[in-house]
């Protein structure tokens, strides 16, 4: 368990506040509003799956909070999770908050987040599998998209959340 004093919450706070200024300079509030929900819930959600599954949570909150700040910070989400990649390791090297391996594994998870179809490293599939809970978690109101059903679905069972509200959808 990681103190809260400890070298490694320190880097994720560094990326946070790095993070946090550049959302603070979007222009459109609502855009904004859905950029800090967005990145952050996705980052806890990293931390829980990654925690459940035996991950480096540490690293997979990193990578939660990146993945998309290249829409948020260009408002262009156009081939977003392969220029994410490349605006995540110019952030990573400027703040030099990771190593090199590090700084691998947390691009290729930005870089391969939108393939949802396909199946890449377990901590890649950490970062998917975030991104689908916070999408469809945000407001359970709102009806599961086609493509990520069944990654849903498979998250619902994998931590025991109920037959009757898997039912529901």
């Amino acid at each position: 368990m990681i103190s809260a004093g400890s070298e490694d919450t320190n880097r994720i706070e560094k990326l946070r506040e790095y993070i946090d200024v550049i959302l603070l300079n979007m222009q459109d509030v609502e855009e904004r509003r859905c950029a800090y929900i967005h990145l952050y819930g996705v980052a806890q959600y990293c931390a829980m799956i990654a925690i459940k599954r035996g991950g480096n949570s540490e690293l997979a909150i990193m990578a939660g909070m990146l993945h998309d700040l290249y829409c948020y910070k260009t408002m262009v989400r156009k081939n977003h999770a392969h220029n994410g990649a490349d605006l995540a390791r110019c952030i990573l090297k400027e703040l030099k908050l990771t190593t090199e391996e590090e700084t691998e594994l947390i691009c290729s998870a930005v870089y391969n987040h939108s393939d949802k179809d396909k199946i890449h490293s377990k901590f890649d599939e950490i970062l998917k599998d975030a991104d689908v809970f916070q999408h469809n978690l945000y407001n359970t109101a709102f009806p599961v998209k086609e493509k990520e059903m069944l990654r849903y679905l498979n998250l619902l069972k994998e931590f025991g959340i109920s037959n009757a509200y898997m039912n529901a959808l």
